[in-house]
């Protein structure tokens, strides 16, 4: 019975909530009847998403799970004609950036309305957010006590000589989490202190990942000690693999927070198709199934239903910054820059 009534509600959501962002994705460009995606979530939350879209609409739907900077990579490259018609997940900073080189469609989301704050979409329509997440760290409970020292509790604990080669978070040329952690430590610090930061950080680097996802992975097995990225990634691993062996924080003085987004390329094939994604994905329909799926970032449209993993882990209460997501878009390509000149030149600089 639960699937029949959940089948009707796909018949009737399809043929209405759809409609609406057609005219704005190019009504009347001939659609190939299929759809591509790009995503930068977890791959888990992004095969639910494609599949419950196809079945809504019968718009045939493929993907490709890629981070966010190889995102910006693979589409700057291809110069206008984009192999995908859809980019959905990961951090803003790279769809800023891609928006600035002009890789992104301006299009005007009637769902976008639902959206809990302005901040929460491109001021020009570029990109809007589908959740928010928050940059903490967090490490294996055991390791700490064996090697006899005192997590961490605040972004200069970090450098404490006792941490050598036990860190580790993503590449931020690979990844928008990495890119976000840079942007941050700038914000918070000034350009030049956050370089010197990043140099001594470098010190008790012992991985750079390709993934943002990438540290809370290798946290509860041992093969890291300390793990710097998103919270709701260790509370995946806490409840979905049951890695019970995971302590996690803010840090005290303040963090920064994701908006995970979703966008058209421009020069989209499927253009149309496109236009009823982003209305899709700015849906209860699409945006519920994150935590059913191993997603347990907070929403940011008001008629979703609350994430209770992430209440129930105190993430609603941390203490973020004003985060500058202009600056972030326009100088963020120049800090990560920066950041791989400041840093040690060794055979730690690799992905995983």
């Amino acid at each position: 019975m639960k699937k029949i009534v959940e089948m009707l509600a796909c018949l009737l959501i399809a043929g209405s909530v759809f409609a609406a962002g057609s005219k704005d994705a190019g009504a009347g460009k001939k659609d190939a009847g299929s759809l591509v995606v790009y995503g930068s979530c977890e791959e888990e939350y992004l095969s639910a998403v494609c599949a419950k879209f196809e079945k809504m609409t019968g718009i045939k739907t493929s993907y490709q799970r890629l981070s966010g900077g190889e995102v910006v990579t693979k589409i700057n490259e291809e110069n206008g004609h984009p192999s995908a018609d859809v980019w959905f997940g990961g951090t803003t900073d790279p769809y800023n950036e891609a928006a600035n080189k002009g890789l992104l469609y301006q299009y005007n989301a009637k769902n976008a309305t639902h959206l809990v704050g302005p901040q929460f979409k491109s001021k020009d329509n570029y990109w809007y957010g589908i959740y928010r997440g928050i940059l903490g760290f967090f490490w294996n409970k055991d390791e700490i006590k064996r090697l006899g020292i005192q997590p961490p509790k605040d972004w200069d604990d970090l450098l404490k000589p006792e941490y050598k080669g036990l860190i580790s978070f993503a590449n931020p040329n690979t990844s928008g989490t990495g890119k976000l952690i840079v942007n941050t430590m700038v914000q918070m610090k000034g350009r030049e202190k956050a370089m010197e930061y990043f140099k001594a950080l470098d010190k008790n680097i012992c991985q750079y990942t390709k993934a943002g996802a990438g540290p809370s992975k290798l946290v509860p097995t041992g093969e890291v000690v300390i793990g710097i990225g998103f919270l709701h990634d260790a509370v995946y691993q806490i409840l979905d693999n049951g890695y019970t062996n995971i302590g996690m924080t803010s840090p005290v003085s303040g963090t920064s927070y994701e908006i995970g987004a979703t966008a058209i390329f421009k020069g989209a094939k499927n253009l149309a198709n496109a236009g009823k994604f982003i209305e899709f994905a700015l849906s209860p329909d699409c945006v519920d199934m994150a935590q059913d799926n191993g997603s347990y970032q907070f929403l940011v449209i008001d008629n979703g239903k609350p994430v209770k993993a992430a209440i129930d882990a105190g993430l609603d209460k941390i203490k973020t910054i004003t985060y500058d997501f202009d600056d972030a878009g326009k100088n963020g390509p120049a800090y990560v820059s920066q950041f791989f000149e400041v840093i040690s030149k060794d055979d730690r600089v690799k992905t995983n």
